[in-house]
């Protein structure tokens, strides 16, 4: 019995311990629902109103029926009506479209008297996940409208359909993969190790002695970064180096372009790492932030996993804050599509703010302290 009466003692004990730490009851309770809602609700692999571009060729009644069919779905939204097939690379290398269907020419009259329409769908495999998923959504529609054709006829109505995937033909999902770990390594790596190494530094007592010392305390905190800087672009040159000799994915784009990218981002994360340490005293709660904060965001919004345009408007406005959204469309447009700086410029120069941004919070934030 006094065993048991103990063992309920610390057992109370334990419970109150908990419900006074409001942070990791916090942790407990709310976590938990937050991403049971966010998976259920925000999150999905589905393709929704996903822009496609239209070329009729044929331009007659069922063509026309055909398009309002793609329109009408949930999957879809007839973006762009091109006239010209060479539009199309543009506007995939844009990121505008997800999809394009071309209608041959004289479809009705070849569904009437050949029995055969000839329609192409052209997807965009630097996604293959997604552009599997939107195939055969596209197939299915031509299904139902090729079975409303038939009705009740025994004629061999058919819709031969030719599909082609650009930048990854064969749908390899390390196409995909790739960009996304690496994108994943080098935000958790910059910042994580950034922001327990300033941190061990005041826990020792020995940031004190520093910024006692001549040296500009900037330099001083910049100089903390550096070592991770070129240890992070190291992990960057092995990446890729297995990506392209081991996995077989190719760098279609400049290297040298993919390389002061990932240099620029690799300084976004450790500017984080650096803002990250300037407001926390313990190398555990660095830790915690770089690890579990960064973590999900980065995960959830870079685009790796969950096609951002699927959701919900205030899910795709967050993500804009989110440094390795920039990067992830960064790799996939140098690395899978061979794109060069006049596509990738924006993206560029927003990391370049973000580093800019968290570059002088950490410095202000430090600044008090070393007066």
């Amino acid at each position: 019995m006094k065993f048991r009466s103990k063992s309920f003692v610390f057992i109370f004990k334990e419970f109150k311990h908990v419900l006074r730490d409001r942070r990791s009851l916090f942790f407990l309770m709310a976590q938990p629902v937050m991403m049971m809602l966010l998976f259920g609700f925000a999150l999905s692999n589905e393709v929704k109103e996903s822009n496609i571009a239209v070329i009729d060729q044929s331009n007659d009644l069922e063509t026309i029926k055909l398009i309002d069919r793609f329109e009408q779905s949930k999957y879809f939204h007839v973006a762009e009506r091109l006239t010209n097939t060479n539009e199309i690379d543009r506007l995939f290398r844009q990121g505008r479209i997800r999809l394009a269907i071309i209608i041959h020419s004289n479809f009705a009259n070849n569904l009437s008297h050949l029995n055969q329409g000839q329609i192409q769908i052209i997807a965009d495999g630097s996604d293959p996940n997604t552009a599997s998923i939107a195939t055969s959504y596209l197939s299915a529609i031509l299904r139902d409208y090729q079975n409303e054709l038939l009705g009740d006829k025994k004629l061999p109505y058919s819709i031969a359909v030719e599909t082609r995937m650009l930048y990854n033909p064969q749908l390899k999902s390390a196409f995909n993969f790739v960009p996304g770990v690496m994108t994943l390594i080098l935000m958790l790596l910059g910042a994580m190790m950034t922001s327990v190494s300033i941190v061990r530094e005041k826990e020792q007592g020995s940031m004190e002695l520093l910024l006692a010392s001549p040296i500009n305390p900037i330099r001083v905190v910049i100089s903390k970064a550096v070592p991770y800087l070129l240890l992070a672009f190291l992990n960057v040159v092995i990446i890729l180096f297995i990506a392209v000799f081991v996995l077989n994915v190719p760098i279609q784009g400049s290297v040298f372009l993919l390389l002061m990218s990932s240099l620029l981002f690799i300084s976004t994360t450790l500017s984080l790492g650096l803002f990250i340490s300037s407001v926390t005293e313990q190398q555990q709660v660095a830790m915690f932030i770089s690890l579990i904060g960064l973590l999900m965001p980065a995960l959830v919004f870079s685009g790796f996993m969950f096609p951002i345009e699927n959701m919900p408007k205030i899910m795709q406005i967050i993500s804009n804050i989110v440094p390795t959204r920039w990067y992830y469309a960064i790799v996939r447009a140098i690395m899978i599509k061979g794109l060069g700086i006049s596509s990738i410029w924006k993206e560029c120069l927003i990391l370049a703010g973000m580093t800019f941004f968290f570059m002088t919070l950490a410095i202000k934030k430090f600044k008090p302290r070393l007066q």
